[in-house]
């Protein structure tokens, strides 16, 4: 990174730290992102290290990378129960997610800023630091490699038109690529791409993705006896929407009104991807609106309702069990596509809006027919009404979806096999 670049990254990073005293607590995603980090580095340096053992630092922006991790960490504690583990995030998304993580530390990454940094790794210590899916921060590698830390990256993929691949992006970064020991790339196309970002191409492996080992085991374990499924389960076609934005709904919800105008017994199951006032009130309307009965997921009558409104975190991954057929959100959203995997590990089809084309598990979901992707209100219905009726196309969609996740599965072991070389 040249001098003028890193002055100024250097300098964001202060503004950013300094913000930070001043956020308050916020449902706003934004001004949350700054107040979490009020007196983060003491929390860090309350941390009571056990210098006799080895730790690995594993860091997992948000929700979809945490996931990734969630494997390798399991894999960790059973093999190497002597290392210590400490978990970090970025979004505030991911705060509940990393609270279950199995792990000796956890809290969110500090702005990447030169001291805040030092501080860090100072009280982490760490004899390796892993990066889940991409998000490398230059001022934390860089500080990690002086101090001797090996570096890391498992489930990495960098898609074909990544804005790291040019500009100030790349600039920013190429340093960091090249301090990598050892990266798992979950293709031979991500790993040229990695390789073409600046890392060593003798340092790469491809591993897959460990996400694919984490959704198959959890929907090998659910227990569909729990207090959320049991008082849920149906047998009413059931669609369950997940991860929706505005964006999404503007298609979803009238083309639900079509597909009920045909199928008065069939039930929505909606969870937002930001579940506030703001996002889930609109949805009440339009349901008051189309005369549907609408119940929120913790209210007593939800198992009866037309329409159940989740309105809480961290419960999606369990209800896409419900599922007849799954939408999944993102995809007529500018931010792009949630994760398909979910409701493919269920052996439920997969049904999601047009902007997919850096998602690889959508494309490989298409390519085995086991997902559609609806462009507009009309063939969003007609596609949700053909899986909720049509029980042979709906089990040959759904033996497709649970085909490539289980050819994916092996993942998660290949991507510890790296975290360990990297403790020697």
């Amino acid at each position: 990174m040249n001098a003028a670049l890193r002055i100024g990254y250097e300098g964001a990073g202060q503004l950013a730290r300094a913000l930070a005293f001043f956020a308050p607590s916020s449902s706003n995603k934004l001004l949350e992102t700054f107040a979490l980090r009020r007196g983060v580095l003491d929390r860090y340096e309350s941390f009571e290290r056990d210098h006799s053992q080895p730790l690995v630092w594993m860091h997992a922006p948000s929700v979809g990378e945490g996931l990734q991790a969630r494997p390798v960490i399991d894999l960790l504690s059973e093999h190497r129960p002597e290392v210590q583990l400490a978990y970090t995030y970025f979004s505030p998304s991911a705060r509940q997610l990393a609270a279950k993580m199995p792990v000796d530390f956890v809290d969110v990454l500090p702005f990447d800023a030169t001291q805040d940094m030092r501080r860090a790794l100072a009280a982490l210590s760490p004899n390796a630091l892993v990066f889940s899916k991409l998000d490398l921060w230059p001022t934390l590698a860089r500080e990690a490699a002086v101090r001797g830390t090996r570096l890391g990256i498992v489930s990495a993929t960098l898609a074909r038109g990544s804005s790291r691949r040019s500009g100030i992006a790349s600039a920013l970064l190429r340093d960091a690529y090249a301090r990598l020991d050892l990266v798992g790339a979950i293709s031979a196309d991500d790993a040229d791409r990695l390789i073409a970002l600046g890392v060593p191409a003798q340092r790469i492996r491809i591993t897959g993705d460990a996400r694919y080992d984490q959704v198959w085991a959890r929907a090998r374990s659910i227990d569909r006896a729990s207090s959320l499924l049991s008082r849920l389960t149906s047998e009413r076609p059931t669609l369950v929407a997940g991860s929706t934005w505005p964006a999404d709904e503007s298609v979803l919800l009238p083309a639900w009104s079509r597909v009920t105008a045909g199928a008065p017994a069939a039930r929505l199951i909606i969870a937002p991807h930001e579940p506030t006032h703001q996002h889930l009130a609109p949805i009440e309307h339009w349901a008051s609106h189309s005369k549907l009965r609408l119940a929120r997921l913790g209210e007593a009558d939800a198992a009866e309702a037309d329409v159940i409104l989740v309105d809480r975190l961290g419960v999606l991954g369990d209800l896409y069990a419900l599922a007849t057929a799954a939408f999944v959100g993102g995809g007529f959203h500018a931010a792009g596509l949630h994760s398909v995997l979910e409701p493919a590990a269920y052996g439920v089809p997969v049904v999601f809006g047009p902007r997919h084309a850096a998602t690889r598990d959508a494309q490989m979901l298409l390519d085995a027919d086991a997902a559609v992707s609806a462009t507009n209100i009309q063939t969003l219905a007609d596609t949700v009404q053909r899986f909720l009726r049509s029980a042979s196309d709906r089990r040959a969609a759904g033996d497709a979806a649970l085909l490539v996740v289980h050819l994916g599965l092996g993942a998660a072991e290949r991507s510890y096999e790296i975290v360990a070389e990297l403790l020697g």
